[in-house]
């Protein structure tokens, strides 16, 4: 007796839907796409009991010709590739001819469908699941599709075991749906669950219509607390919504991206995110995004997972520095100004960090001149104190500082004018909108780290050779990654040398890093090198010995600031990168408006 044979269709189909079919939000994801392939432009979906009871797509879509549709059900069967050729450079959502076939042999499958304006000729194709055989009739039906998919798993036991309750399954569906509608915001969407509206999306036709959508699927509270990025290289875009720092979350739920319509979850898009926001971001927090990314078909694999959310590109590295440079620089150009109510006017957010309130030109502070040097962690400390005369000097009188009424409104800064200190901890000042608290030491911090960061990077990285080399044991495959990529680590002020298959000699480091555990800084800037082909991890351990001595460098708690040093901190902060949050992602200042006073105190009730 042979003891290798062909597998039935049917056992076929059910180890690919093994693959292809985890749960209901895993149907409802393919029959969208191929809905969105047809190219659709109302989608509805009705769901009852979480999806293991009903799930049912409707699509206005170009529709399925007649004698396809009994063809529609095979495995691999399909019309968005014919060649290898076509596999190279993808555009389509669906292209393995894998889904239908799957899911007819885990649920009772039902596609009713025509390309007819007319609707006079539809037909309908039926497969029960328990035996591969399609049945084909006529049906009525509007030009487009219907797929309705019921009982999932009623002939494997075992499968249906593994779902969830209907709440987490409908929870799972839902998401799903939600990140087809935030990738083709053209497309409308329904969504019907047990017979209530759920989610009821127009298709948008302007940029205004997309920030509701977004608003209506991430909450309100992420467009107004979120940044618009449009950045492109030859071959590259990248645009959408990043969250502002302020706007962390506990888990990564709120992350959406998107490469040429198809939302991915990558490991280096990941890694590239994270160290945009690693300045700014407090322990443990994740950021918040919808981004996109446009790109070649013929540069990014999709043809990695049965799943299609994994892909590969052909130049990775690239592609991680072009959205860790654009998201770092827009996270960096945040300023105060920024996150003022639209009130404020153009006229003020125009000036803001470029004109000089009488106050600043009368000490000498500006965004020209607001940066004194800081040279060492003894000269951080005293720097605003040294930058003013007490405010009552010896024969003169004391300095008129600016009252709010007194300037006119498009003049007032966007931090205001000091009023006083509070506990030698926070600064109270006073702008157009109400009251802004700032916590002194945590934006002195932000600001000290800012400079001490732009003096390192003006000079020239010092290094020092090691008066005894220090080899490392690596693995071979390591040991040609450091070879390959020596220029990364020179241009990182280290000398790292091959010493045999398993071995690498460290001969220079940088003079800031010669108190650090460098062997396994050199181990981790390989591991970086292979996973993403480029690695920021000598940076990152120099960012940090300047973010701890910008903290011991910076006003301490119980340190009484005069007025003028405390209008010198604000206009400082106006001017500085990153100074909405201090070096370990703390906020440094906040807002109560006049309206969020007034129901302090209960005024105009």
């Amino acid at each position: 007796m042979p003891l290798i044979h062909r597998l039935s269709p049917r056992l076929a189909n059910q180890i690919a839907a093994g693959e292809v079919v985890e749960r209901p939000a895993s149907v409802i994801k393919e029959l969208l796409e191929n809905s969105l392939d047809a190219g659709s432009r109302r989608i509805e979906v009705e769901v009852e009991a979480g999806g293991s009871k009903l799930m049912r797509v409707r699509d206005d879509g170009c529709g399925i010709e007649l004698d396809d549709l009994p063809l529609a059900l095979s495995r691999h069967a399909t019309s968005k590739i014919s060649s290898l050729e076509d596999l190279e450079q993808v555009t389509s959502l669906g292209f393995r001819g894998e889904a239908l076939a799957s899911i007819s042999s885990v649920a009772r499958l039902a596609i009713t469908s025509n390309t007819d304006e007319q609707g006079s000729h539809g037909q309908r194709a039926e497969s029960s699941g328990r035996d591969m055989e399609v049945a084909v009739k006529p049906a009525p039906h509007p030009r487009g599709t219907t797929v309705e998919v019921r009982d999932l798993f009623f002939n494997t036991p075992a499968r249906r075991k593994f779902m969830r309750t209907e709440k987490t399954e409908f929870n799972h569906l839902e998401e799903v749906l939600k990140r087809q509608a935030l990738a083709r915001y053209d497309v409308g969407f329904q969504l019907t669950h047990n017979q209530r509206v759920v989610h009821q999306l127009r298709a948008c036709e302007g940029q205004a219509e997309r920030e509701r959508r977004i608003a209506s699927i991430c909450g309100s509270a992420f467009m107004e607390q979120s940044l618009y990025i449009e950045t492109e290289l030859p071959e590259l875009k990248l645009w959408g919504w990043v969250a502002l720092p302020t706007f962390s979350r506990s888990q990564a739920d709120l992350q959406y991206f998107f490469v040429n319509g198809r939302v991915i979850k990558d490991r280096l898009i990941a890694h590239a995110v994270k160290q945009a926001y690693r300045d700014v971001l407090y322990h443990g927090r994740h950021p918040a995004f919808v981004l996109y990314l446009e790109l070649d078909p013929a540069l990014v694999d999709v043809n990695v997972h049965p799943t299609k959310h994994e892909v590969r590109f052909r130049d990775g590295r690239t592609v991680h520095d072009f959205i860790f440079r654009a998201l770092h620089r827009v996270l960096a150009d945040v300023r105060p100004a920024d996150s003022m109510p639209p009130a404020l006017g153009p006229a003020a957010a125009a000036g803001m960090g470029a004109e000089f309130s009488p106050q600043q030109e009368r000490l000498g502070w500006g965004a020209a001149t607001a940066q004194p040097t800081v040279g060492n962690v003894q000269d951080a400390m005293p720097v605003y104190q040294q930058l003013y005369a007490p405010a009552t000097s010896a024969g003169q009188p004391p300095l008129s500082m600016p009252r709010l009424e007194d300037v006119p409104a498009e003049e007032v800064p966007p931090l205001g004018y000091a009023l006083a200190q509070l506990q030698g901890i926070y600064i109270l000042a006073e702008n157009s909108h109400g009251l802004i608290l700032v916590d002194m030491h945590a934006a002195h911090e932000r600001i000290t780290y800012e400079r001490m960061k732009t003096q390192h990077a003006s000079a020239e990285l010092r290094s020092q050779p090691l008066l005894v080399p220090q080899t490392v044991a690596v693995s071979q495959r390591e040991a040609e990654c450091a070879e390959t990529h020596g220029e990364v680590f020179a241009q990182l002020g280290m000398r790292v040398e091959r010493a045999g298959d398993e071995s690498l000699v460290l001969r220079e480091v940088p003079i800031m890093l010669r108190d650090s555990d460098i062997e396994q800084l050199v181990r981790d800037v390989v591991s970086d090198l292979l996973e993403y082909g480029t690695s920021d991890r000598i940076a990152a351990h120099i960012d940090e010995i300047l973010s701890t001595m910008a903290c011991h460098g910076s006003v301490r708690a119980n340190r009484r600031l005069t007025i003028p040093e405390m209008n010198a901190l604000l206009r400082d902060m106006e001017a500085t990168e990153r100074s909405g949050q201090c070096n370990h992602g703390r906020p440094t200042w906040t807002q109560l408006s006049l309206e969020e006073l007034d129901k302090l105190f209960l005024r105009g009730r």
